[in-house]
């Protein structure tokens, strides 16, 4: 009975693709808690005071039920302010958020564009909506615009969505925001934009690289709250009818139990901590330049110019020999291979946060850098 998925494991083993749980050992270069809030004494404060008044742990049941509770309502209200959309919708994880929009608010007769980097979450989103999808090159608008071109030329009368990262999670990359809005604009389309990566740490107040663009009535931004927020869920900034049909036919928000109602008032407080850290994000950025020049002089890598940073080296084993012989010497850094990342790409995703120092950072270059030389031997 089990034989076929003894197979499938040992496929993945012999291929370098195998993945197993593993417990965080060494210095973070591996994480997304980019602000180093996950952890902070700020947000255990936070926890501790919404106890304190009576916010419960669980909420009971579904939001249409008895689990709307007054903390998803507050959170919601001053996330739209914060951020500048119209409404938000909150839901417990990004990944959620980003499946549900994209297998709800598309119709039959539109069409789902995504960058070829976009996130599984999109993708899974995308297999279960009714619309069609197509893929576009990575941060090509002009890809995007051929493609919208050649859907017309066929007739077809619906609305186009245009779904990209603004930082993309395993190039660390930004995508051509002006330029994607401009297009979505002139054909009457939708642009998602998922600020994952790039909520807290860039733009006003931590408000993201789209924060230019959010409440326009074509773009709708999700904003995740596990990465530099520190806590977990996903604020889905949508106008207000997108936020009503979400309610009234969104499967994964109707059918599923509310959010935490503790988490809620966790992430309110980390919304405060986030738009007051112009400091922590200046530290971070110098974090990063000092990596970037480091990955220059010691390694001859052009650094991504974000806190995430790609080590390409191609295979599956070189990567994952790669990151064990790093983790060996004290440095918490994964092997990210395919389906995550294109075939042929296999690499280390290094990020960066306020968890590590300087001087840390410049060790685990130099390692980098050695056993980069020794992996060509």
């Amino acid at each position: 009975m089990l034989d076929r998925y003894a197979q499938d494991l040992a496929g993945l083993s012999g291929r370098g693709r195998s993945r197993m749980l593993a417990p965080r050992v060494g210095l973070d270069f591996a994480s997304n808690d980019y602000l180093a809030l996950a952890e902070s004494p700020e947000l255990a404060a936070a926890a501790s005071a919404a106890v304190a008044r009576g916010v419960p742990v669980g909420a009971g049941g579904s939001r249409l039920l008895r689990g709307n509770h007054p903390e998803h309502e507050a959170l919601e209200e001053e996330a739209a302010r914060f951020f500048g959309a119209e409404s938000v919708l909150y839901f417990s994880a990004g990944f959620t958020a980003n499946e549900a929009l994209l297998s709800t608010a598309p119709q039959r007769e539109d069409l789902i564009l995504y960058d070829a980097l976009a996130h599984a979450s999109a993708h899974e989103g995308m297999r279960l909506a009714r619309a069609p999808n197509a893929r576009f090159s990575h941060n090509d608008v002009g890809a995007a615009e051929d493609a919208i071109r050649a859907w017309r030329n066929k007739g077809e009368r619906g609305r186009p969505w245009i779904v990209v990262e603004s930082l993309y999670s395993m190039d660390g990359d930004k995508a051509p925001l002006d330029e994607l809005y401009a297009l979505a604009t002139l054909n009457d389309a939708f642009l998602v934009i998922d600020e994952a990566h790039a909520t807290g740490v860039y733009g006003p107040g931590g408000r993201g690289l789209a924060a230019r663009l959010e409440g326009k009535d074509n773009v709708i931004t999700l904003h995740t709250c596990g990465k530099a927020m520190g806590v977990a869920g996903g604020l889905l900034g949508l106008p207000r009818i997108l936020r009503d049909f979400m309610i009234n036919r969104c499967r994964p928000f109707i059918f599923a139990t509310a959010p935490s109602p503790l988490i809620a008032a966790c992430v309110r407080a980390a919304l405060k901590i986030i738009e007051a850290a112009d400091e922590r994000r200046g530290e971070l950025m110098a974090r990063v330049d000092f990596a970037g020049a480091e990955l220059r002089r010691l390694c001859a890598i052009e650094p991504s110019g974000s806190q995430i940073q790609p080590i390409i080296v191609g295979s599956d084993i070189r990567a994952t020999t790669l990151a064990s012989r790093l983790q060996a010497q004290g440095y918490d850094i994964r092997a990210i291979r395919p389906p995550t990342v294109p075939e042929g790409s296999a690499r280390l995703r290094i990020a960066l946060t306020l968890n590590t120092r300087k001087e840390d950072i410049a060790r685990m270059v130099a390692h980098l850098g050695e056993e980069l030389a020794r992996l060509e031997t």
